[in-house]
C-alpha cells in the first residue's frame, strides 16, 4: 500500500497541495510569526505556497490574521518576505 502524503491548503491561492512543497507560517506560543521551512516549530500553524504572489493573495485577503485570529502588523509581511527571498531551496 503506497505511503499517504499528507496535505496541505496554501493560504493565499486555496489549493490543496502536499505538505512538503508548502512554507508553513507559525504563530509560537509567545505571539511571534515566523517561517517554519522544516515544518517542525511549535505553534499555530498555517501554510503558503514558497511564491511572494500567494502571500501577497494572503495578506490582501487577510488569510493570516483569520487562521491566527490576530491582526498582524504590516512589518510582519515584509518579515515573512525577505525571509522566504533569503531560503531559495524551501525544501531544507
Amino acid at each position: 500500500m503506497p505511503k499517504k502524503i499528507p496535505l496541505r491548503q496554501c493560504v493565499g491561492c486555496r489549493e490543496m497541495k502536499p505538505k512538503k512543497e508548502l512554507i508553513r507560517v507559525v504563530k509560537s506560543p509567545e505571539g511571534q510569526i515566523s517561517l517554519d521551512f522544516r515544518g517542525k516549530l511549535p505553534g499555530r500553524g498555517a501554510y503558503v505556497c514558497p511564491d511572494s504572489a500567494c502571500l501577497a493573495r494572503a495578506r490582501k485577503s487577510k488569510a493570516l490574521e483569520r487562521a491566527f485570529s490576530m491582526p498582524l502588523p504590516p512589518e510582519v509581511y515584509e518579515e515573512l518576505e525577505a525571509q522566504m527571498k533569503e531560503v531559495p531551496d524551501h525544501a531544507t
